[in-house]
């Protein structure tokens, strides 16, 4: 092995119950930890869990929207610093500031004489200014762009309703002009998919000379069929953020009204939450699926895994994907899939009718049909089964992550240590 690394990985925030970011966080840490590097991750709110080994910094914030009322009036003693200000003032207007202010507090806390702690520093998809900050201090550093924004904006702006939803929507997504910008200066970009690599390139204007892609993994020890487990009939299963169009979560429960029409027994069981003032409730009422829908969220991965082991079908309706954990999750789990054809899945999953169905994205009809053919034919299901525990264990391990990470480390440090910067 080389020399080992002394690694600082950044993600702005980390929740480890949601969203990729903490997931990638813990895992890539450990792996890294495993091949003998050191790793400490500097997050911000909500913190990451991470394994033995790994050090934790908090780069604590104002943490804005773990509170109750968006349009928080703080007290004076906690508005410390300008970056607290402008965290605040930002988000008075409507704007996400998380991402631009974080990058700013972690760039002061290394800039103030700790540089010399690290070999490498590692951004998770935060993309803001400070990073800049740290390029031109002459570090070497590696930014992970899962797959680009852009396609949740434009997503979500095809989906309001009003004038005023629009207006909200631009400037709650105004940051993304500011990503782009930092993310066309970057030497060294890892994205997780060559769909994400080719969307990155069209519509960040990132070079695709710069990027290399890295595959995501999955934990498939932990994720792995429990045949002792019994299956819960009719029982679906998704990984979803109600309140995101690009998730797909309204065409699977349209599908699932239609599934119910000749499969009583079919029912919904949802990882993830709906947001106060959702929309959901009333079109889970529209849909005659009350009863039929269940959401849980905040729980271990323990009973994640359970949950994969008891339903008959997983599902990923994403209207698009730059990769999709939940997708080789269940894969992993010895659980059969149906999934959508957007963006990355087909890459990912693999081949329609051997490792997953696939059918494209935002038609409930064709999924409905899947499910319903699906749910009567056991063999089937087993069959996909199979073919997608295989191609987990070929292609997507934490392991095989962390070494291809590696060798971008060594391509950046190499690099600075050279003077050789893509132009």
């Amino acid at each position: 092995m080389a020399q080992p690394l002394r690694v600082a990985l950044l993600s702005y925030r980390g929740n480890p119950h949601s969203g990729g970011q903490g997931v990638y966080t813990r895992h890539l840490a450990a792996q890294l930890v495993e091949l003998g590097h050191s790793v400490t991750v500097f997050a911000g709110p909500p913190y990451p869990v991470v394994e033995a080994g790994t050090v934790l910094e908090r780069v604590p914030s104002l943490n804005l929207y773990r509170r109750r009322f968006p349009f928080w009036w703080p007290w004076p003693w906690q508005l410390r610093t300008r970056i607290d200000w402008l965290e605040w003032g930002l988000s008075m207007t409507g704007q996400f500031p998380e991402a631009r202010t974080f990058s700013m507090r972690v760039a002061r806390r290394l800039l103030a004489g700790r540089l010399g702690e690290f070999d490498v520093i590692h951004d998770n998809q935060c993309l803001g200014p400070g990073l800049l900050d740290l390029v031109a201090a002459g570090v070497p550093l590696v930014s992970t762009i899962h797959h680009p924004i852009t396609v949740d904006r434009d997503l979500e702006l095809s989906h309001g309703t009003t004038r005023w939803k629009l207006f909200t929507l631009r400037r709650w997504y105004s940051f993304l002009e500011g990503q782009i910008e930092v993310a066309r200066q970057l030497r060294h970009v890892i994205t997780v998919s060559e769909s994400s690599k080719r969307d990155i390139a069209a519509q960040m204007g990132v070079p695709v000379d710069r990027m290399q892609v890295v595959a995501v993994g999955v934990d498939h020890e932990r994720f792995r069929p429990h045949p002792e487990i019994a299956r819960v009939p009719g029982r679906l299963l998704t990984t979803a953020s109600a309140d995101v169009p690009l998730k797909g979560l309204v065409p699977l429960l349209e599908a699932l009204a239609k599934v119910r029409t000749e499969r009583q027994d079919a029912h919904l069981v949802v990882i993830g939450k709906h947001r106060e003032g959702s929309s959901l409730p009333a079109t889970l009422r529209r849909l005659g699926l009350d009863g039929a829908v269940q959401f849980v969220s905040g729980i271990t991965d323990e009973r994640v895994v359970e949950l994969y082991a008891e339903c008959e079908l997983a599902v990923v309706p994403s209207l698009y994907e730059g990769f999709s954990l939940p997708a080789i999750e269940a894969m992993a789990s010895g659980t059969p899939l149906l999934a959508t054809t957007g963006g990355a899945l087909p890459e990912v999953v693999g081949t329609d009718g051997d490792t997953a169905r696939l059918v494209p994205p935002g038609d409930p009809g064709a999924l409905a049909t899947a499910i319903i053919e699906l749910l009567g034919d056991p063999e089937e299901r087993d069959r996909l089964a199979e073919g997608g525990r295989r191609r987990v264990l070929d292609r997507y391990t934490w392991r095989a992550t962390a070494e291809g990470t590696v060798e971008q480390y060594l391509a950046a440090v190499a690099a600075s240590t050279t003077g050789v910067a893509a132009r």
